[in-house]
This record gives structure tokens, sequence and C-alpha cells, in this order.
């Protein structure tokens, strides 16, 4: 699926509603695609940082725990944590409890998108 991160108010939401129905109404394929928009372009400047951004590469690149994504990405784990927080509140990462083998519990971090679009 295609994530789309945009800026936009009501009347851009509306718009993407209205062809989604036409399409729909004639029976056509309706593209699988999630838009992510911020009517604020100072909360979307928040979220394309340039740690997210490689947090966010280095997820895709190869899922892993937080301390994992810590360790390759060369931070403190409370900042990878929070930014993966961030990331996962707006649905660009997800975050899946696993057994680990004998004892305990991992949280694992992937990519929820296979393609992302930053249109501004």
């Amino acid at each position: 699926m295609k994530t789309v991160i945009t800026t936009g108010g009501p009347d851009e939401f509306f718009k993407r509603g209205k062809r989604v129905a036409r399409l729909a109404d004639k029976g056509e394929p309706i593209p699988r695609e999630r838009t992510i928009s911020f009517e604020d372009p100072e909360d979307l400047a928040r979220l394309v940082t340039t740690a997210k951004l490689l947090l966010f590469r280095e997820v895709r690149g190869r899922p892993g725990s937080i301390t994992d994504l810590a360790t390759r990405l060369h931070r403190d784990r409370s900042a990878v944590k929070r930014d993966v927080a961030a990331l996962e509140r707006i649905g660009l990462l997800e975050v899946e409890e696993k057994p680990l083998p004998g004892h305990g519990r991992m949280k694992e971090i992937r990519v929820t998108a296979e393609q992302v679009l930053l249109a501004i």
C-alpha cells in the first residue's frame, strides 16, 4: 500500500473523498492508498526530522527492536523509542510484541507501507 503524507484542510479531505466515491460509483477499482494529512505545516515539519527519516529508512531496510535500532543508528534508546511512538501514532510504523525463545518478550518495529510519498 502507498502512504501519502501531505498538508491540507477539510476541503482537501472532502475532495479526496469525492474522488473515491466517484470511482466506487463507476465500479472502478479504488487505489490502495492511505493519506495522512496535516492542517498545520508545522506539525508536518515536526514529523519529518532527519532522525525520524533515518529511523524509518533503517526499519524499512531491516525491522528490529528499539534497542537493536538504537544500536544500529548510534542513538539513545529513549530517543528512538519516542520517535518510534510518533511514527506509530500516525501509522507509518507498527510495533508487534513477540515472544523470545526461552523467556521474555520483544517488541519488533516494522513499516506499514510499501511506499511513502511526501507531497507538500
